[in-house]
């Protein structure tokens, strides 16, 4: 096959080449290509060693393009197998893949809490902008906007049927909203500080909330009147979550640990400590997930323990602990930064956690790994929330977007 060069390429590859065959004393041979290729007896200075640099700098890239034809494939297969077919993974096996479904915005301040209704295809984010808003997740719209609290909205929880949401704030108060109607049901006040955690129990006319006064409270909805204060933690408590049978609340502090209370005694069952930093964030394991987290314990299978409890920190780790022993089961390390929420994949292999490093990652429970990191947003993400039922995942930032992420 004859390369197509220029009349002036190809006369510097003539002296290129005449400089080699120079250079390394192939003399008789010089003499010949010279004279075949009508070539000036002395070649000038600028030739000298091009053969050799252009040869090194060919093989150079082929290596690049072989490196970058392999990426390529190994893209091309994940897109064939992760997008249409979805072949040989299970919706228990969908992870969050980039880039994002939906960046929205709309928040004029950072996000703080993520989350998603247990019904419709709704999502509910709260921001320091003092407002709750609501978007359709499967197509990206912005709902609705509530208003009512004067200062940062903490945190956000919606009741099992998803007809009430709670809210806390900054301002010291609870708000009860009413989803058909949009409107403020009731305001509760009673906590002496920022308010940072709320949550329902389950099948009951109960709402719990956690406080910087360093107590939690039980409200009672019908009424709006605080019915019990339960005190232990020494400092400010960050986020409350009650576990999946609703016989246990877990709570985590600027004291360094998580409490687990007996919601039918309101006693401290146990007081897991082990974290050198401010605790972040608490999520309960689903049933579904104590097979891998035994095997991540070292646990013979059907040998029983549990229930178990995943904990994020300011100390950038997470870790894992059996609440019936109070015992430590091992711990999670790879953020380079606080973490600042921590929940379980519904299918219960793996748990998924977001940073101040701004990313979010997957974790593999058995084997202790991180084995996605996604770059989430462009500032720290705050808040994160798994649909129990549908593949998506939603993070908030303090680069005041909510992002809504495809499993797959």
């Amino acid at each position: 096959m004859k390369m197509v060069l220029s009349q002036r390429q190809r006369e510097e590859l003539n002296k290129a080449v005449a400089d080699y065959l120079l250079s390394n004393g192939y003399l008789s041979a010089l003499e010949g290509f010279k004279k075949d290729a009508d070539l000036p007896a002395e070649v000038e200075k600028k030739y000298s060693g091009l053969l050799e640099k252009k040869w090194t700098s060919v093989i150079r890239l082929q290596k690049k393009v072989i490196e970058l034809e392999s990426k390529l494939s190994e893209a091309e297969k994940e897109y064939v197998e992760g997008a249409p077919t979805r072949a040989k993974r299970s919706p228990t096996e969908w992870i969050p893949r980039a880039p994002e479904k939906f960046a929205l915005s709309g928040h004029r301040s950072p996000v703080i809490k993520v989350i998603f209704h247990p019904v419709f295809s709704l999502m509910a984010s709260c921001s320091e902008d003092a407002t709750i808003r609501l978007w359709d997740y499967e197509t990206g719209e912005y709902e609705r906007a509530l208003h009512g609290h004067l200062d940062s909205v903490q945190d956000i929880a919606f009741d099992q049927s998803g007809k009430l949401l709670v809210s806390c704030s900054a301002d010291m108060s609870l708000k009860l909203w009413d989803m058909s109607t949009y409107q403020c049901l009731k305001t509760m006040q009673g906590h002496d500080h920022n308010v940072t955690g709320v949550a329902f129990l389950p099948n009951s006319d109960f709402v719990l909330s956690a406080s910087r006064d360093k107590t939690i409270k039980m409200w009672e909805v019908a009424t709006g009147y605080c019915v019990k204060t339960l005190t232990g933690h020494r400092e400010w408590v960050r986020q409350i979550k009650v576990s999946p049978d609703g016989t246990l609340l877990a709570s985590c502090s600027n004291d360094h640990t998580a409490r687990v209370w007996s919601l039918a005694t309101k006693e401290t069952k146990a007081e897991l400590r082990g974290h050198d930093h401010t605790v972040e964030c608490v999520a309960w394991a689903p049933g579904v997930a104590s097979e891998s987290i035994s095997e991540a314990a070292g646990r013979p299978p059907g040998q029983g323990g549990g229930p178990y409890l995943a904990t994020g920190s300011r100390d950038k780790t997470i870790k894992l602990w059996d609440v019936g022993s109070g015992s430590l089961l091992f711990t999670l390390i790879g953020h380079d930064n606080w973490v600042r929420g921590v929940t379980f994949h519904p299918g219960g292999k793996y748990l998924v956690s977001c940073g101040d490093d701004k990313t979010l990652r997957v974790w593999d429970t058995a084997n202790k790994r991180n084995m996605k990191t996604l770059e989430a947003h462009s500032h720290f993400v705050t808040s994160l929330d798994f649909h129990r039922a549908h593949p998506y995942v939603v993070t908030g930032s303090v680069d005041k977007t909510v992002k809504v992420w495809e499993c797959r």
